[in-house]
């Protein structure tokens, strides 16, 4: 297997719509909120909150949070071209999203990198976040394609992987 770079993972996976339509699920708040989060609150850079279906921009500040978790992320929005890229601050690492075309098929490629190497942030943000988006692509997946909400949101249930 060789060393393992703990510093940065990459996900992919492919999904069968628009590059647009996969795209316009990623910048907006009640996008997200369809496939990712229970709550995603977006400011502008000079703290005005947005409109739900406004498009995200460079600059934007955010508030997440998931069903099922009291935790709430902040980030900012470094970039977006509002097409087919998007790069953001999470949770003190970047994550850069990619939408491409290969072998015919719509292709997300998701990185997380400048994952501290402590063996507290290994577990968190490397393992931890690994299968976070692991879930969470695979349930953008079955939203584009069947419509279907893998999400757990009952908070009564807990240690479930579709959290």
């Amino acid at each position: 297997m060789g060393n393992l770079n703990w510093t940065e993972f990459k996900k992919r996976i492919s999904i069968n719509a628009e590059k647009q339509t996969i795209f316009d699920y990623w910048s907006t708040q009640e996008n997200l909120e369809k496939w990712f989060l229970s709550d995603a609150d977006f400011y502008s850079p000079n703290n005005d909150p947005k409109s739900r279906n406004a498009r995200i921009c460079s600059g934007d500040k955010y508030k997440w949070m998931w069903h099922g978790s009291d935790n709430i992320g902040e980030g900012e929005i470094l970039e977006t071209n509002n097409m087919d890229s998007l790069k953001f601050t999470f949770l003190g690492c970047e994550v850069v999203i990619k939408i491409k075309e290969e072998q015919e098929a719509n292709m997300i490629e998701l990185i997380q990198s400048k994952i501290p190497l402590d063996e507290s942030s290994r577990m968190s943000y490397y393992v931890g976040c690994t299968r976070g988006w692991t879930f969470y692509l695979t349930n953008l997946k079955s939203i584009l394609e069947g419509g279907i909400d893998l999400r757990n949101k009952n908070n009564n249930l807990q240690d479930v992987i579709n959290t």
